[in-house]
């Protein structure tokens, strides 16, 4: 039996014309999986120490040493680590160079190496990722994850600069980016984040970094499947539209997949634990049949290391039934609806910033309508600190006049976040 499972939800049928296949790809890992031997595993450790994180009395660099601690005591016997200071350029915290082994006194001296640690210099995002890929190059095969740590924004490299790197990473390791404060950049840490399959999100106050990196460190830990991609293949004819992850987060896959012949395109999911659960729409478009016709849209598979394995199908059947064509699937409508948030979320921030108070007022006022017709009790929560909410079934609010900095980023960086279809 595999580890991995995917089941597809959709409404098969189309209305005579239709072009357009919708489905929801439920992709499942097993509780179990590898856990007959432990991983081979990197983990690195990427600290801002640039000039600005002796701010607030030098409380940013405490916290950060602190937190980076901590992470080191969760790492894994055996597994292979460094801490990278990033400033201006990236340096070796520890080891002086390459990865060390963790075990009781690698783990003594990191710590030791990150107590002396002291800030200066700017911030070049970029040189601090490709020195990441450098040391995780040296275990190639290894499941690589890196938690990376700014405060501020990358004024020492160019954006081209910066995407060039994460590009030059793709594939090598996974990142979870976090931003300090409120002076960071939201855009710049989502194309790490994005680019790299890992997750971004605001650390408000230095006294929260230590949980922080305490929860990231022990999720790496639990990866136990470095490789996984979904492998979509189409009639000749057709075309996939698009492909997102829809459930924890929203993420477009779309753009950079791997051609595996010419009808055939794997689309990388990262590093998976055991009992995890994601969702991605896959939309296809194909030409058009007669009513009555039914037609292979996809054929879903999964790639385990490269190795596929058949799972799912996704299909078109033309009908004149009104009935038929015209029912909604509830997972792909959920979806849909979640990704309508985040946009409106986006849409009322920027009018917002702008001055448009009726623009922000109607955006954001259908952001809590949909946030709470879905249940996602959380993104209502981080609504509540923008705009005073009158009544969350109509989307009646009004803007808030005085809003922390670090509210509307929380808000911004985290309207990505989704809550999951429930199925009775």
């Amino acid at each position: 039996m595999s580890d991995f499972t995917a089941e597809v939800f959709q409404n098969e049928y189309l209305p005579a014309g239709s072009d357009t296949v919708d489905a929801v790809v439920t992709v499942r890992a097993a509780d179990d999986i590898g856990t007959n031997a432990q991983p081979d595993s990197v983990e690195v450790l990427v600290i801002d120490t640039s000039g600005s994180m002796l701010e607030e009395r030098g409380a940013k660099m405490h916290a950060a040493r602190i937190a980076t601690q901590a992470a080191i005591d969760v790492l894994r016997d055996g597994v292979h680590f460094a801490v990278i200071g990033g400033a201006g350029s990236a340096y070796m915290i520890y080891p002086r160079e390459g990865l060390a082994v963790a075990d009781e006194r690698t783990r003594q001296e990191a710590k030791s190496a990150v107590a002396r640690t002291h800030a200066t210099g700017g911030t070049a995002i970029g040189s601090w990722l490709e020195a990441t890929a450098y040391v995780a190059r040296q275990r190639p095969n290894a499941i690589a994850h890196a938690l990376l740590l700014t405060d501020g924004k990358n004024q020492h490299e160019s954006d081209a600069q910066l995407n060039r790197a994460i590009e030059k990473c793709s594939g090598i390791f996974q990142c979870d980016a976090r931003g300090l404060g409120a002076d960071w950049n939201i855009d710049e840490l989502r194309r790490v984040a994005s680019g790299l399959l890992g997750t971004v999100d605001i650390i408000p106050r230095p006294e929260d970094m230590e949980a922080e990196f305490t929860a990231l460190t022990q999720q790496a830990m639990g990866k136990q499947v470095g490789s996984v991609a979904l492998r979509l293949w189409t009639p000749k004819g057709s075309q996939i539209e698009f492909i997102k992850q829809v459930a924890p987060a929203l993420e477009d896959l779309s753009a950079d997949p791997t051609p595996v012949n010419a009808l055939t395109n794997d689309y990388a999911l990262g590093s998976w634990a055991g009992g995890e659960e994601r969702d991605y729409h896959v939309r296809v478009r194909i030409p058009t049949g007669a009513v009555g016709e039914e037609r292979l849209a996809a054929r879903v598979m999964l790639a385990i290391d490269g190795e596929a394995e058949p799972a799912a199908l996704v299909r078109a059947v033309w009908t004149d039934d009104n009935a038929l064509s015209t029912r909604i699937n509830r997972e792909v409508a959920h979806y849909t609806g979640q990704a309508e948030l985040a946009d409106a979320i986006a849409a009322g921030l920027a009018a917002r910033d702008a001055g448009d108070q009726a623009t922000a007022t109607v955006r954001l006022g259908r952001a809590v309508q949909i946030a709470h017709e879905a249940g996602n009790s959380d993104t209502v929560k981080l609504l509540r600190n923008v705009v005073e909410i009158d009544d969350p079934a109509t989307g009646t609010v009004r803007i808030k006049r005085n809003v922390d900095k670090t509210d509307e980023m929380a808000l911004d960086v985290r309207s990505t976040r989704t809550v999951r279809v429930s199925r009775g």
